[in-house]
C-alpha cells in the first residue's frame, strides 16, 4: 500500500516537475534543503513501516518540521552569509543512508529467506523422489 502512495508521489511529482516553471537560483538552495530533509522523512517512514512502528502522526510533524527547521537554517546562514545549511545536508543525509541501510536489510533477509525456503521445498520433493524410487526397485 505504501509502495503505491509513493509510486504515485513520484509519477505525479515527474509529470509536475517537467512542466512547472524554473526556479531561480536565489531560491534553489531552498527548495534543495527542503527535498532532502523530505527525502529523510519519506526514508524515516518507510523503516518505521519495517520496524513496525510507523505514526502518521510523527511522519507529518517530522516531514514538515524537518523542512521548515532546514529552510531556516538556510535563510539564517545566507544572512550571516555562512554556509549553516551544510550541517543539516550532512545530517538528513547521515540519516537517509542509515535508514536506507534499514531498508536494504529488511528487503536482503526477506529475499534470502524466500531462496532458503524455496531450497528446502526443493530438498524435501527431491527426498521424496529418491525415497519412491528405492522403494520401486
Amino acid at each position: 500500500m505504501i509502495f503505491i502512495a509513493i509510486l504515485i508521489g513520484c509519477i505525479l511529482g515527474a509529470i509536475l516537475g517537467m512542466n512547472a516553471p524554473m526556479i531561480s537560483y536565489t531560491y534553489s538552495s531552498y527548495l534543495a534543503i527542503a527535498i532532502i530533509a523530505a527525502l529523510d522523512s519519506v526514508f524515516g517512514g518507510i523503516a518505521s513501516v519495517i520496524k513496525k512502528n510507523f505514526d502518521l502522526k510523527i511522519f507529518i510533524s517530522g516531514f514538515f518540521g524537518n523542512a521548515i527547521l532546514a529552510i531556516l537554517l538556510t535563510v539564517l546562514g545566507q544572512k550571516l552569509n555562512v554556509d549553516i545549511y551544510l550541517a543539516a545536508i550532512v545530517v538528513f543525509v547521515w540519516r537517509m543512508f542509515m535508514n536506507l541501510g534499514t531498508i536494504r536489510r529488511y528487503y536482503v533477509e526477506k529475499w534470502t529467506d524466500k531462496l532458503t525456503k524455496k531450497a528446502e521445498k526443493n530438498t524435501k520433493i527431491e527426498g521424496k523422489e529418491i525415497k519412491s524410487e528405492v522403494n520401486n526397485s
